[in-house]
């Protein structure tokens, strides 16, 4: 399960969205989030499915690439199911013991889980189509107006990217650990609770340990290269907009008030 995490994870393709320009990525996807808790009815949900499929169609990802990001969210969508059909009030439509299934609850609790797993496909298709430093650039580029207010844009773009590109490091990283302790006896499934967490301690101090290292190496070399942050420094590919990116903005403006239209009316 820990490899089949996505999120931060780029794959190389030739398509038009690895060749847009990463604010108008960032962008898209904000829009796409913000859009998912604006409409609460089935012609939303097929506005944005719709979106979606032309998205990834676009991207030349593998779907099934992206969807072994959902698995790490198992655990979360049967929670937020479970909560959104026992606890919210309506018309009974099942009842058992101190349990009731209301018609809303069951409504909430699929839109809900459609809506979560649409959130991180939308999120992992922006990583899987832009690389770590065009993303820093894309961040840092939109962030700009935040220099008036004395934000570190540049430096607040370079954690993020860096956040993101150790992801996959460190999900790496953990499952050569967990088969290293697994070999050595250490059982990570059976037992209660209390006894799984303890179980963990024997990976999470490599795992820390080894994420120090890793951050101190990579200060180390960006202190070699004379690093000292976003001031006086140029791009060697400086970002330019093209007619691409423009007839992409206008589609994500349709979408956009597309679901609002639908919402509404």
């Amino acid at each position: 399960m820990i490899r089949d995490i996505t999120l931060g994870q780029y794959y190389p393709a030739e398509s038009i969205l690895h060749k847009m320009d990463p604010r108008v990525k960032l962008v898209g996807t904000l829009a796409f989030i913000i859009s998912l808790f604006l409409f609460d009815n089935v012609y939303g949900y097929v506005v944005a499915t719709i979106f979606l499929v032309m998205t990834i169609k676009v991207s030349k990802v593998p779907f099934s690439f992206m969807i072994k990001g959902l698995k790490a969210i198992v655990i979360l969508m049967l929670i937020t199911v479970i909560f959104n059909l026992f606890l919210t009030p309506g018309d009974a439509l099942v009842s058992f013991w101190k349990f009731t299934i209301t018609k809303q609850g069951l409504r909430t609790a699929v839109f809900m889980m459609i809506r979560l797993t649409y959130l991180i496909i939308g999120s992992s298709i922006m990583t899987l189509v832009t690389t770590p430093n065009n993303l820093t650039d894309g961040m840092e580029k939109l962030m700009n107006p935040l220099r008036l207010i004395k934000v570190p844009v540049h430096e607040v773009a370079m954690m993020m990217s860096i956040a993101l590109s150790f992801i996959p490091i460190l999900l790496e990283e953990t499952d050569k650990i967990m088969k290293a302790q697994m070999a050595r006896g250490a059982d990570f499934e059976s037992g209660n609770l209390i006894n799984k967490a303890k179980s963990l301690v024997p990976l999470l101090v490599p795992l820390f340990v080894s994420a120090f290292r890793r951050a101190n190496d990579l200060a180390m070399a960006m202190e070699a290269r004379c690093y000292r942050g976003g001031e006086g420094r140029t791009k060697m590919k400086p970002l330019i907009y093209h007619k691409r990116d423009f007839v992409a903005y206008i589609v994500i403006l349709i979408y956009f008030v597309g679901v609002i239209m639908v919402n509404y009316i």
